[in-house]
């Protein structure tokens, strides 16, 4: 074999040698590829997974910060409020058997409900007013159904339509407080509806999982 021939079959090991790189380089392109598009493609739908937190709120029996009594369907006095904490040991609340069937209403005639006592405004505490009735700070008015009057700068809440704000300052309705009866007629509380409590996260929102920061679960 003469030197050209030599030169020859060493540029044909060098070009397959380099054509065998290529291919493999091209096929780890494509792995590479097809792994960036996927992980671009499922990462919005992981990344949400992994936001999404799952919320447990205490189930206790409604306790009277008054008296200390539990709350049952049977120790409850039509238009007369009771105040209970939840879901943090510090937040209070009220509840109401208003006499009437409301839209949430739990018991046997579907008018017990309850509201966060915290006022959507500035975080003073509502009272109850029964129809009719006035509030100690205004008895000029009279309501026109179950409310809930704030007498910091008159705030006025439906307690019979999801604690609509039907007069005064304030941006959203309280959230109400999920009830349940069991068979015996204890009363429990065991969840929040948005909007979230006032100053619990970003005000409006509607992620419950803000209500149980901040404090110690009753």
């Amino acid at each position: 074999m003469d030197s050209s021939e030599g030169k020859r079959t060493d540029l044909d090991k060098d070009r397959r040698t380099f054509l065998k790189a290529t291919v493999v380089a091209s096929a780890a392109l494509a792995v590479g590829g097809i792994a960036a598009l996927s992980k671009t493609i499922t990462t919005p739908g992981e990344a949400q997974a992994s936001s999404t937190t799952a919320v447990t709120f205490p189930r206790v029996q409604v306790k009277d910060i008054t008296s200390g009594l539990l709350a049952t369907v049977n120790n409850l006095v039509t238009n007369a409020s009771l105040n209970f904490y939840y879901p943090l040991d510090n937040e209070a609340n009220i509840m109401v058997k208003l006499g009437v069937a409301v839209p949430n209403g739990v018991g046997p005639d579907g008018d017990i409900i309850a509201y966060s006592d915290i006022c959507q405004h500035l975080g003073c505490n509502p009272g109850f007013v029964a129809a009719g009735k006035s509030p100690p700070c205004n008895p000029a008015y009279s309501a026109k159904g179950p409310e809930m009057y704030c007498c910091c700068h008159g705030s006025i809440y439906d307690m019979a339509d999801n604690a609509k704000v039907i007069g005064g300052p304030a941006p959203y309705p309280v959230p109400r407080v999920i009830l349940e009866v069991d068979s015996s007629g204890n009363i429990f509380a065991t969840g929040m509806t948005g909007p979230t409590i006032y100053q619990h996260g970003p005000a409006g929102s509607d992620d419950v999982t803000y209500d149980l920061q901040g404090g110690t679960p009753v």
